[in-house]
């Protein structure tokens, strides 16, 4: 908290002072509280300012004493004894297995992969092989514990280490004798010392077990920092049954309030005829070797799921003994075109969608499936060869980003934004809007999607066979520490937590742009998120903003019909809509709402787009002002724990919580003010001086020179660049290839074989040279000769840092 009398006048709006403070607070993530005069000729001088302290009945009351008020306000601090409720845990121990004794029993276990000639016999072997197993080396255990406020890097040796430090301290006390008490103090300092370096061990063994998975480190490190009970709500079978009736009865609502599927010999025929259909059908999968078995498990993360017969950092650590029987029991699924129904079933935890949300509404949760991780493995070989067939036969969406190699959010806001900014470059403004979908991954029709595989896509025998038994005959059930819901059968919707789940509902979604494309309007997906933009020519004499309007309508109209077909649900009061143009092009233009569904939709002056927030002139002031909040939130949980960490290990925490915040999709922000690009230059500076602990008056520059991070103006030169370079020589999306025109020249130049780009000639600076064909072109042809030879993606990127970090550092 922060308490005092700041002497600005917080309560004028006018003020400019007061307005640039304000801003400042909300930047940091800080809450000004006061909202009353303080003082007594009728301003509010005197501030009460917190971060995340509830504070209650705040009231200003004038005592007589002074020109200044008092401020009175309760605030959450309990002085009773700590309350310790036990409870009794079920648990393995896991590190205490024998992994020679453990290698040893699965060496006996494992017999001839030939000799199951059943998928389902094979994988019920498996299961009941390693249950066995895992109950023989670590049985299920009872504990009672309580919810006290553990420390898990105190040791038993610094227990005895303390214990030793009061009897010095006793001994010192009885006899103040010099001697005993200079052994107390020397004990003292090697405890705090070890203390010290147990705290550090234990932070960075954390840190160091989650390289690559930067949600998961935050959550275990904001766990260790502020503590919170983790399961939603009672652990009752009624409780989980509440839970599974309401995910299954909200899915059986939207579907009810859908119509009926019409009959495959009209809709489906006309929509199949409309769409390409592959050149090579997809008719039996390849079976995978050893080898390549070996390597998708080695790459894959070792969660584990309660359905697991054995953990997943068992199998992994032994994978030479039971690789054979996992390929086994791929190959066979593949071959016969059936998914046992052990790797059909799911468990779901609700998860609080956010914090604050009260937590005994069942509307406030979200169903986080959990699925066997031999069930991932099977679905990662298919993936690959589906992908490969889609590829080859040029089957995608081309604006269709989610879940593709190459592709990305920030790709699929590079090519919206440059058509936004192109077209404001050309005197129009645009519309921009936003669909949501309600429940999209969990109404889909089991049916349709199958005959869409079949006609559209090519699969069929085997493969399609698959396909059939992987979406039939799954279960999932709720669970809540060791209670557990009834089984429910899946009818419809693809599993979200599955690895072939996300990919599937891509390709459900293909006649959408179909649809799209018939009304004129240019649009751009990634998964379930669909924005459509649309050109406004109002010099046009043919166009006017009520044409324009109705077009609008008649397309959303469109979408919602071919969604209500194909049981998807268009949550039309969540679609956002918003104007993006120069300043005189929005305050010129009528347009203020859409009609949609008999109700209208008003133009937003700030939407949320991918994670970016988005403002009718691109300026991005509102997305750095959350960024900025964020990233100074992470910033005051780590500096927490840097007196506890090495370097390299709070290296680590920043470049996960901060540097990858300033990094995500900052290719949009090429061209905005300096003074936008200097808030997040003083969010990497914050970083910095907490990583190095140093006084914030030191210089910065040597800092970040020593630390080798380019300034944030640089870093946004060095991802488009980087963009650059995937278009010309990598796999960049399609979409972003043609906004890039090679160079070229009747006459034989030493220019032309030094891979320049076109130039696009803009009429606006403000909107025109920050669209990616014209920036990228710029920042490309600028780059020295050598880095725009084609090379590896590797070789570019250490070339490239290397010219950016002498141009900031001068050296």
């Amino acid at each position: 908290m922060i308490l005092g009398d700041f002497n600005i006048h917080v309560d004028t709006p006018s003020c400019h002072s007061a307005a640039e403070f304000l801003h400042l607070l909300d930047s940091l993530n800080l809450q000004q509280h006061v909202d009353a005069p303080t003082h007594s000729k009728g301003h509010t001088l005197d501030l009460v300012i917190s971060s995340y302290v509830p504070i209650k009945k705040l009231q200003v009351r004038d005592l007589g004493l002074s020109d200044h008020k008092a401020i009175y306000m309760e605030l959450p601090f309990s002085y009773s004894s700590h309350c310790k409720p036990e409870r009794q845990i079920n648990f393995r121990s896991i590190k205490n297995i024998d992994p020679d004794a453990l290698a040893l029993d699965l060496q006996h276990i494992s017999c001839d992969p030939t000799t199951f000639s059943s998928v389902t016999e094979t994988m019920d072997f498996y299961n009941h092989s390693l249950s066995s197993l895992l109950d023989h080396h670590a049985p299920i255990r009872t504990r009672t514990v309580t919810f006290a406020r553990s420390a898990p890097w105190y040791t038993s040796e610094l227990r005895r280490m303390k214990s030793a430090g009061r009897i010095l301290e006793r001994r010192f006390k009885a006899s103040g004798l010099t001697v005993h008490m200079q052994a107390y103090r020397e004990h003292q300092k090697a405890y705090a010392k070890s203390l010290k370096d147990a705290r550090s061990r234990f932070y960075s063994s954390i840190i160091n077990s989650n390289p690559r998975n930067s949600r998961q480190l935050f959550s275990t490190i904001n766990h260790l920092l502020q503590p919170q009970t983790t399961s939603p709500s009672d652990a009752t079978v009624e409780n989980c049954n509440n839970f599974m009736n309401f995910f299954r009865d909200k899915i059986i609502t939207i579907r009810s309030l859908l119509s009926s599927p019409p009959s495959p010999s009209a809709t489906f025929t006309t929509l199949s005829e409309s769409l390409p259909g592959p050149s090579r059908p997809l008719r039996h999968f390849s079976t995978v070797t050893l080898q390549e078995v070996e390597a998708i498990i080695t790459k894959m993360k070792p969660s584990t799921c309660v359905l697991d017969p054995l953990p997943t950092v068992l199998v992994k650590s032994n994978l030479a003994i039971l690789s054979p029987l996992i390929t086994q029991v791929i190959n066979l699924s593949l071959q016969a075109g059936h998914v046992p129904p052990a790797l059909k079933n799911a468990v779901i935890r609700p998860l609080l969608k956010k914090h604050t949300l009260d937590p005994d509404q069942l509307i406030n949760y979200r169903p986080i499936s959990n699925l066997p991780f031999l069930s991932k493995v099977l679905e990662k070989v298919v993936a690959s060869q589906l992908h490969n067939h889609l590829k080859l036969n040029s089957l995608y969406e081309t604006f269709q980003s989610g879940f593709r190699q190459g592709h990305s959010t920030e790709t699929a806001l590079v090519r919206v934004t440059n058509d936004l900014l192109m077209t404001a470059d050309a005197g129009s403004p645009s519309i921009l809007i936003l669909l949501d979908l309600s429940a999209a991954f969990d109404t889909v029709d089991h049916n349709i999607l199958l005959h869409r595989l079949h006609n559209t896509f090519g699969l069929s025998n085997s493969v399609y066979d698959w396909f059939s038994s992987f979406l039939s005959g799954r279960t999932e059930y709720v669970a809540l520490g060791k209670a557990k819901s009834d089984t429910h059968i899946v009818t419809c919707g693809v599993p979200q937590g599955s690895v072939l789940g996300p990919t599937l509902f891509t390709l459900y979604l293909l006649p959408l742009g179909h649809v799209i494309s018939t009304h004129g309007l240019s649009f751009h997906c990634y998964a379930d998120d669909t924005q459509l933009y649309l050109k406004m020519d109002f010099n046009h004499p043919n166009h006017s903003a009520l044409s324009y309007s109705a077009a609008l309508t008649t397309c959303l109209e469109d979408i919602k019909a071919w969604m209500k077909l194909n049981f998807l649900q268009l949550n039309s009061s969540k679609t956002e809509a918003i104007l993006v143009g120069t300043p005189h092009q929005v305050s010129t233009t009528t347009i203020t709402s859409i009609s949609f569904s008999d109700q209208d939709i008003p133009l937003s002056s700030v939407v949320t787009n991918l994670g970016v927030k988005m403002d009718p002139h691109l300026t991005y002031d509102t997305h750095i002002q959350q960024l900025c909040k964020a990233s100074f939130y992470h910033l005051r949980n780590i500096a927490k724990l840097r007196p506890l960490l090495t370097l390299a290990d709070a290296e680590k925490l920043v470049h996960a919580f901060v540097s990858s915040r300033l990094d995500y999709c900052n290719a949009l922000l090429i061209g905005i003010p300096s003074k936008s690009i200097q808030k997040l230059q003083y969010v990497q500076n914050s970083a910095a001086r907490i990583l190095m602990r140093v006084r914030k008056f030191n210089h910065i520059t040597p800092i970040l020179k020593t630390l080798h991070w380019l300034p944030v103006s640089l870093r946004i030169e060095y991802k488009v660049s980087l963009l650059t370079h995937q278009c010309l020589h990598g796999t960049a999306p399609t979409y972003l290839k043609d906004l890039l025109t090679p160079q070229t020249s009747v006459r034989s130049l030493r220019s032309s074989s030094t891979f320049l780009l076109k130039t696009q000639r803009t009429k606006l600076r403000t909107m025109g040279d920050r669209a990616f064909c014209s920036a990228a072109p710029r920042l490309w042809n600028a780059l020295p000769d050598h880095l725009r030879a084609p090379q590896n993606v590797a070789t570019f990127k250490c070339g490239l840092k290397t010219h950016l970090f002498k141009r900031a550092f001068h050296c």
